[in-house]
């Protein structure tokens, strides 16, 4: 098992914090050190953030993704890939993208059993899921991705994560309740090793980010309107910055540097 992740290019064991994965990632973490226009490596060295494909209504939400990317290389000096990708948990790229969109409404079909085996092996190795619910709140999806999480990682489990949590101070100062809809007051998390394998929303944070062809957004954000979208913005990018960065930002010598920022 581990022997088929090296080969795909992923760590070790000793190596699966978020840094050093993304230090075998090099695409990312390149995007990370080099200020924006300063790279030379093409798409290879672009964050992307693909949607996973799975049976059901998987891709109802494609639009998010490439809006998301547009915003975090205006605010970030991260250069990202606008194009949607998807991929499959049986694709053969999978261990090349360390994180991965899964959105949906309703319920699916269980993945297959190689399928969770390699869910598994990509979170354990250092991958990162971001789950975003836009159908009911503890409807469908909620009760689908609980059971096909139980069922790779049956031995931990989604739960809230806390306000103080590095995840809400990677580059915004915010809580979890950001999205198009304020259904939870609370993100939830899939903890590994220390660090955040999944991030899990119920407040369809791709919603706010849907465009139409003609630059209009396309869902209304309730109740809170515009302001609300601009925070479900702030969440989307630092549940990147997170994913790139871990616990970074928790480091006491950054604290100032957050206060000022969270002073503008």
């Amino acid at each position: 098992m581990r022997a088929d992740s090296s080969q795909n290019g992923l760590l070790s064991p000793q190596g699966r914090s978020r840094r050093n994965f993304l230090s075998a990632a090099f695409a990312a973490l390149s995007a990370l050190a080099l200020p924006s226009g300063a790279l030379a490596f093409g798409d290879a060295s672009k964050f992307s953030m693909p949607l996973l494909e799975y049976s059901g209504s998987w891709n109802l939400r494609a639009g998010a993704p490439p809006r998301l990317m547009w915003e975090l290389m205006k605010r970030t000096s991260i250069e990202a890939l606008m194009e949607p990708k998807s991929l499959s948990l049986e694709d053969p790229q999978l261990f090349s993208h360390p994180f991965i969109y899964l959105s949906g409404e309703a319920d699916f079909a269980p993945f297959s059993d190689e399928a969770s085996r390699r869910l598994r092996r990509w979170l354990d190795n250092g991958g990162f899921l971001m789950i975003d619910n836009f159908g009911e709140a503890d409807g469908a999806f909620d009760r689908a991705v609980r059971r096909e999480l139980g069922r790779a990682l049956p031995e931990t489990k989604l739960e809230p994560v806390p306000p103080e949590h590095t995840l809400f101070q990677s580059f915004y100062l915010l809580d979890g309740r950001w999205g198009r809809r304020q259904e939870k007051t609370v993100v939830e998390g899939l903890l590994l090793d220390g660090r955040l394998a999944a991030v899990y929303s119920q407040n369809d944070i791709g919603g706010a980010f849907m465009r139409d062809n003609f630059g209009n957004w396309e869902l209304p954000c309730v109740p809170g309107g515009e302001r609300q979208r601009e925070m479900a913005f702030r969440l989307g990018i630092n549940i990147v910055m997170y994913a790139l960065c871990t616990t970074y930002k928790s480091d006491q010598v950054h604290i100032p540097f957050i206060l000022k920022r969270r002073r503008k």
